[in-house]
């Protein structure tokens, strides 16, 4: 029997989108994770935040909350992860926790100045991300799905910065070899990023772009997702510290 992950879950979906499920339920399925592999600790919603030991290693949700907000919550969650983080525990942080991974560990977040980063996005692998873990072997531009206003403006010192997109410098980055965050969304797939670009139509339209051009141009992104599910077997890997 494998340990189970921990999801750290920080938000919910857009409402439109909640017949599918929540965040959890859409990374452990697209981790590959049974139901049993998976404990899911609600943040956002006031669940304590639980002991470290136990878990084969944490996957952080993305959230319509802003890591600038400083929420009690967001802030006791960043200090937790700071701490697993030191003691050697695997972390995956998406979209939010990406950036909630990057805050804890003394980069700055902060908004986009290029604005809205959102629908199907080509992701630009750094050449030396091809020795990473995770992205080894993967094309050197892949596309993935992406719904944000903020970004990892600087990341934590002695971090490795793997991506970017045209929109953002940083989409990926790895601190030491058993913590990564990732800007995009892994765990969406081509419906989940549709039904975004729908709830956001308004916002869209307020900044000249058309919600519905967007959806057009979604696609699959199988090398996304595959980075998660990387994660799950290198964590799995890792020896207990």
């Amino acid at each position: 029997m494998h340990p189970p992950f921990l999801i750290l879950e920080t938000g919910r979906p857009v409402e439109p989108m909640r017949r599918h499920g929540d965040f959890a339920h859409w990374i452990r399925v697209a981790a590959g994770l049974a139901r049993d592999e998976a404990a899911v600790v609600r943040v956002e919603r006031g669940d304590p935040l639980p002991r470290r030991a136990g878990y084969a290693g944490v996957l952080v949700t993305g959230s319509a909350a802003m890591v600038t907000d400083r929420h009690d919550w967001s802030e006791r969650t960043a200090d937790w992860l700071r701490e697993a983080v030191h003691a050697g525990l695997p972390v995956f942080g998406i979209c939010y926790g990406h950036q909630l991974l990057a805050h804890a560990l003394g980069g700055e977040v902060g908004y986009n100045p290029t604005g809205r980063e959102m629908g199907t996005v080509q992701i630009e692998l750094h050449p030396h991300a091809h020795a990473d873990p995770l992205f080894a072997g993967l094309p050197p531009r892949f596309p993935a799905q992406a719904t944000h206003l903020q970004s990892v403006l600087r990341a934590p010192e002695g971090a490795t910065v793997l991506a970017r997109s045209a929109q953002d410098d940083c989409h990926a980055f790895r601190w030491r070899d058993h913590a990564w965050g990732v800007q995009f969304h892994p765990e969406f797939s081509g419906t989940h990023m549709r039904g975004y670009l729908h709830a956001r139509h308004d916002a869209l339209a307020r900044e000249g772009r058309c919600a519905k051009q967007l959806a057009r141009a979604v696609s699959a992104a199988p090398y996304a997702r595959k980075v998660l599910r990387r994660f799950v077997r290198h964590a799995r890997g890792l020896r207990p510290r």
